[in-house]
């Protein structure tokens, strides 16, 4: 028996928005945490084809100019772009075709409510496999001003260098 990597389950545990279950990471979309000041996440499921899940499984998977809009109270995620699957032939899925959100009504409602104020939005984080499901983490998010971006390099490099004299120091 194979022993399991704790590190990467104590980093999720440590984060507190560890998704429970078995899981598995497919893509992630680290620039959406620069862009964006993440307000609240949630958790949502994905309406999707047979050759889509076949190359999500696969891993062929582009998050970086996604977003979720609602539409009809449902929330629609667009341009996520899913690379057709190679033995798929004449059945293959068009690549970056709207996909239906699964959430509950409220949960629907509530984040259509944020998304229409003022320089909300939602934003995917994370596309993972969890008990053999694809599910998506979006986050309502505020996009970042030039000099916030700025502002946060500064403060992580600050971070590093504090990081590293206690380690030259202990």
């Amino acid at each position: 028996m194979a022993k399991k990597s704790r590190r990467s389950a104590k980093k999720r545990a440590a984060a507190g928005d560890a998704p429970q279950g078995r899981f598995r990471l497919i893509a992630s979309n680290r620039r959406a945490r620069f862009d964006f000041e993440v307000i609240e996440t949630v958790e949502a499921g994905l309406v999707l084809s047979g050759t889509e899940i076949k190359s999500i499984r696969a891993g062929r998977v582009n998050l970086r100019d996604a977003y979720a809009m609602p539409q009809a109270r449902e929330l629609w995620l667009q341009n996520m772009h899913v690379s057709p699957w190679s033995a798929g032939g004449p059945w293959n899925h068009e690549p970056t075709r709207p996909r239906k959100l699964l959430l509950h009504r409220e949960q629907a409602d509530h984040l259509a409510q944020q998304v229409s104020q003022k320089g909300l939005t939602l934003v995917p984080l994370r596309l993972y496999i969890k008990d053999h499901y694809a599910k998506v983490e979006l986050a309502v998010a505020k996009g970042r001003r030039r000099y916030d971006k700025r502002r946060r390099i500064i403060e992580r490099e600050t971070e590093r260098e504090v990081a590293r004299q206690l380690r030259r120091g202990a």
